[in-house]
């Protein structure tokens, strides 16, 4: 139990370092094109991977790297689809459909895995989706966001719901593989597939743009050696000691975490709904997390009573 815990604070952790990239990453991309900026990011972190774990190859043998293809593949997919998706779609939108994976996650690990989300999960999810819909909400009232989300179906929309399929499937396989292989062969072929598969896919769908300036060089910094080489071992080393559902609760904590920074940094405001929206994620992420704990005492308390 004090694994888990451990391990989910880790993921937590990482979540508000992703919650920093919004802003972060905002200003940066004025100088370089997304998937650009993606292929950099990602080529920086599988060098200095590679620096700071020189042994990574020698744990890769046929089975390890099919496998790590598979969710190098799934990562990519998602980072792509968001990122295209974000230029044909808005970010209250592009945020909230991201966070559906939250419900993705759960259904991808009843259909690959069989393993049902407990009571207490679902709740924490339900919650956890209504908080998400509060929060990305930009219109004047929750019922015309939820008008505009079915009336606007944008193609930027369909690319952002597939990056929600694809994380969801990338938490669900990397629950899989993560125990059969050792972390730092997986993270290395996630981090080199990922910058390969970017640049070479960055031609067909944008206008390459690449201009150096400060605030590009402290993204790359940052994002590479925290939101990236840390963050993904972190969660491929320990996302193992919790369920799929679980992590993907606590990863949609990370606008939360973005709002907060950008509030912080860029004085940008919480409005009423926004507020509202972030206290019943906390409510779900908490309800998702003392959920076994709760049932397990009545559990125990009925027992006794026997």
């Amino acid at each position: 139990m004090r694994q888990r815990y451990k391990a989910e604070l880790l993921l937590l952790l990482i979540t508000f370092i992703w919650g920093g990239t919004f802003s972060i990453v905002k200003t940066a991309l004025e100088n370089v094109s997304p998937l650009i900026f993606l292929g950099i990011r990602f080529g920086i972190s599988t060098v200095l991977y590679f620096v700071f774990f020189p042994g990574s190859l020698k744990h890769l043998n046929l089975l390890a790297l099919k496998h790590s293809f598979v969710i190098a593949f799934f990562l990519f997919a998602g980072f792509a689809f968001q990122t295209l998706g974000l230029k044909y779609t808005t970010a209250s939108k592009s945020g909230f459909i991201t966070g559906m994976l939250v419900i993705f996650t759960p259904v991808a690990q009843l259909v690959i895995e069989r393993k049902p989300p407990k009571i207490g999960n679902l709740i924490g999810i339900f919650l956890v989706t209504l908080g998400l819909l509060f929060l990305t909400s930009s219109e004047s009232s929750i019922g015309s966001f939820v008008y505009s989300l079915g009336k606007n179906f944008t193609i930027g929309d369909f690319l952002t719901l597939l990056c929600a399929i694809m994380f969801a499937l990338y938490i669900v396989y990397l629950d899989i593989y993560s125990r059969l292989h050792p972390t730092s062969a997986l993270v290395l072929v996630q981090l080199a597939t990922t910058s390969i598969f970017s640049f070479l896919i960055a031609s067909f769908f944008e206008e390459i743009k690449l201009n150096f300036s400060f605030q590009l060089l402290f993204a790359l910094i940052y994002t590479s050696l925290l939101a990236t080489i840390f963050a993904t071992y972190i969660q491929t080393e320990y996302q193992k000691f919790t369920t799929p559902t679980r992590a993907a609760v606590i990863f949609t904590m990370e606008p939360v975490f973005a709002g907060i920074i950008a509030w912080i940094f860029l004085n940008e405001r919480f409005s009423n709904f926004a507020l509202l929206g972030s206290a019943l994620m906390l409510g779900g992420l908490l309800i998702s997390e003392l959920s076994d704990i709760v049932f397990k005492s009545r559990s125990g308390n009925f027992l006794q009573r026997k």
